[in-house]
């Protein structure tokens, strides 16, 4: 019965989806509300676009869902916040999920939950957190056929680069991929690797669960569209990025681009031409 849900997520043609994550302003970090100030017009513009996906905490999806007509975007919703993403960490930190996560996804119409599964230098009591979090929701999502999207992410140390910054260590990506797929992710969104040619080595360790790739830190246009390419050609199942869409200069635009990409095997130079 999932499918049902997840059949919203994926285009019918390319079998691949691209999510646009606006859920930041759930992580208390001033440097993440930089373009979504405004949230609902951050939606509003977005969804203009039409991506298949807009992903959104609970408080704040009815922008989305409030949009009139059929053809909106595709509701997934965020159920877990965290105080990990600053330079200078806390000294208790957390990982915590919404009550009763199912039912307010069902509230509001979302087609898919998402968690994290955070790997932070030194703070193995956060990734015992995300399991715990992840361990309570899996059997929900099991009986509400909601699918599970399960987060990977490998840290930097936050003093180096903010906890934003992914380490694109293949060794390190793999075995916490495997370990989302083990506790039952319906669908994987993990770090782009160092090496954005190692990227099939993530899809394979992932089974047969399909793998969707972060956007990670704001990069260039050329670049977001080359490691789209690229990873796209190894096979993943989509994109979920966030800040190199929110924080163009042309959201709308580089959503179109992308999608070209994603959906019509457009090469980089005919994306870069639809985006300038």
């Amino acid at each position: 019965m999932k499918n049902y849900r997840l059949n919203r997520l994926f285009n019918v043609n390319s079998g691949r989806c691209l999510n646009v994550a606006i859920d930041h302003g759930f992580f208390n970090e001033i440097g993440f509300l930089k373009s979504i100030e405004n949230l609902q017009l951050a939606v509003e513009t977005v969804a203009a676009a039409g991506p298949d996906a807009i992903q959104l905490t609970a408080g704040q999806s009815h922008y989305l869902q409030a949009l009139p007509g059929k053809n909106k975007p595709t509701l997934v919703m965020r159920t877990d916040v965290a105080n990990v993403y600053g330079k200078d960490l806390p000294d208790h930190l957390f990982s915590r999920m919404i009550d009763d996560p199912i039912s307010q996804a069902i509230n509001q119409d979302a087609a898919c939950v998402v968690v994290n599964l955070f790997q932070i230098p030194g703070q193995p009591v956060v990734t015992d957190h995300c399991i715990q979090n992840i361990l309570k929701i899996k059997p929900l999502c099991d009986r509400f056929s909601m699918p599970l999207m399960l987060e990977p992410l490998v840290f930097q140390a936050n003093e180096k680069a903010g906890g934003y910054m992914v380490d694109g260590d293949l060794d390190k990506i793999l075995p916490l991929v495997r370990q989302a797929v083990e506790l039952g992710a319906d669908i994987i969104k993990a770090d782009p690797t160092t090496n954005v040619n190692d990227y099939h080595k993530v899809i394979e360790i992932a089974g047969k669960i399909p793998v969707m790739v972060r956007g990670g830190g704001k990069v260039s246009d050329k670049e977001i569209l080359t490691r789209t390419k690229a990873m796209i050609e190894q096979g993943v199942s989509g994109i979920v990025y966030g800040r190199n869409i929110i924080q163009h200069k042309n959201p709308v635009a580089i959503t179109n681009a992308l999608m070209g990409i994603v959906h019509y095997d457009l090469t980089v130079d005919q994306a870069l031409e639809l985006l300038n």
